[in-house]
């Protein structure tokens, strides 16, 4: 197969990537010299930082500059500090970390409960695969801005998303108010947006000079999996991703199906597979590892791999119980993912935060096992880590980004209110977000996205829908 050369990325677009690095050290430094005048005061009745052991703060405020938070404390301190900020409060509010969502596949909810109840490769080969065949940049956009409806009222507000036509997966994100990691997969066989792999590559090079230095939309490099990318492929990728100081998104041991195919082909497991080609490093996020020996979790820790856990895609494909434990207390970060909604079928963080506590408890049959706090921190900071983003995302500190929600805990299911961290893994929903703001934008106020008009949205792709049954 012929693998295109690398190409070479602009003075710009290495411009651009040095200073969006570099924007976080210069805010730190900016609140650190004069204070900023705060825009905006997030207001409740606990605030979580979630950041270095810090405890709920009772009547609690963040406070905003642009899409910086500034400081964090108490209503009494900030309040006379800031008065010319504008509020957004909620009396009975618990103000949090935004979500991280680390693995789905956005546009895949224009297919949800579309093929259920199947073996994964059944899953994929007969159905997802022909599906997708069809899919066209106008669908994937207005699907990927479903979920990003769904994410957003559900207290997403970062996710990293691989599928096909990633740029209109991009646009829309970009005009959701969303943070988000996008990346077009790659294969060996021609691809119903590029076509051929060699223009594969030229589309991940233009889509990475588009968004070089954007604000809220990062480029990554995405090979499907081991069993659709062949080993040129998957080091020609690798060299784009260090060529573009990007992650490296794959699918990795996602089944007993997908490690006896790699042992057969390759005399090694997909893990194996890897690191025989010099491919694992810190900037690899490794999706799923679902089946993984006590070995490969030691390498992955050794090499500094990141782990994307999604349970309950695993769980409906009957993938498996992945090692989570086990990768955590070989020190290995592991964020949380919903995986696709046609996978799950939704991408509601909450729902994945419980599920993910309970099963790990049940397949061990220790209770102990991922405890709340454990849990809540995957789908926080855990999952900013694991796409290289701890530094200014995951936890509530002046220099970090503005991305925060609100719960409200005046609910039944909330009520009564002993530990917080057990209450949002195992009681709260993602219908209990009231307000979302995202880089210091609102982009949901009293559960209404003000982003998008959400009667459009659905109305499109219902109309989507009604073409795919055809």
């Amino acid at each position: 197969m012929h693998i295109a050369p690398i190409t070479p990325i602009s003075p710009i677009c290495q411009t651009r990537r040095k200073k969006r690095r570099t924007t976080m050290s210069q805010n730190s430094k900016t609140s650190q010299s004069v204070r900023p005048t705060a825009d905006l005061l997030v207001t409740g009745r606990y605030v979580l930082p979630l950041h270095d052991g810090i405890a709920p703060i009772e009547h609690g405020a963040v406070a905003v500059a642009g899409d910086t938070i500034i400081e964090v404390g108490t209503l009494a301190a900030l309040g006379p500090r800031y008065p010319g900020a504008r509020r957004l409060e909620h009396a009975n509010g618990l103000v949090m970390p935004g979500l991280v969502n680390v693995h789905t596949h956005a546009a895949m909810a224009c297919f949800r409960g579309l093929a259920d109840d199947l073996p994964l490769m059944q899953w994929l080969r007969e159905h997802i695969f022909p599906a997708e065949a069809r899919l066209t940049a106008a669908m994937v956009y207005q699907a990927t801005r479903l979920s990003a409806l769904e994410m957003i009222r559900s207290g997403t507000t970062s996710f990293c998303d691989m599928y096909l036509f990633a740029g209109d997966v991009a646009r829309a994100a970009a005009e959701s108010g969303l943070r988000a990691w996008v990346g077009e997969v790659l294969y060996d066989f021609p691809s119903p947006n590029y076509g051929p792999v060699a223009k594969g590559l030229e589309y991940l090079d233009r889509l990475a000079l588009e968004y070089a230095g954007h604000p809220r939309v990062t480029i990554t490099v995405d090979p499907h999996a081991v069993y659709t990318c062949s080993p040129d492929l998957l080091v020609t990728l690798k060299e784009r991703a260090l060529a573009l100081d990007a992650l490296y998104v794959i699918h990795l041991a996602e089944s007993s199906a997908e490690v006896a195919g790699a042992m057969e082909k390759f005399g090694r497991t997909p893990v194996l597979h890897l690191d025989a080609l010099g491919l694992l490093d810190s900037r690899v996020l490794a999706d799923h590892c679902v089946v993984l020996t006590a070995a490969e979790i030691e390498l992955l820790a050794a090499r500094g791999v990141k782990v994307a856990h999604c349970p309950e895609s695993n769980m409906k494909l009957a993938s498996g119980v992945a090692p989570v434990p086990e990768l955590l207390a070989a020190g290995v970060t592991v964020g949380l993912g919903t995986d696709g909604a046609a996978s799950n079928n939704d991408v509601d963080m909450f729902g994945e935060m419980d599920t993910a506590a309970k099963l790990h408890k049940v397949s061990r049959l220790d209770p102990t096992a991922m405890p709340a706090a454990v849990t809540l921190r995957m789908a926080t900071l855990g999952g900013a880590e694991a796409l290289g983003a701890g530094q200014w995302l995951g936890s509530l500190a002046p220099g970090k980004k503005a991305d925060l929600i609100v719960i409200d805990l005046a609910q039944p299911h909330l009520t009564p209110l002993y530990n917080i961290p057990s209450q949002l893994v195992y009681a709260a929903r993602g219908a209990d977000v009231v307000h979302s703001v995202i880089g210091g934008r609102i982009v949901m106020r009293d559960r209404l996205v003000t982003t998008m008009n959400e009667t459009e949205v659905l109305a499109k792709v219902s109309e989507i829908s009604r073409n795919i049954k055809r």
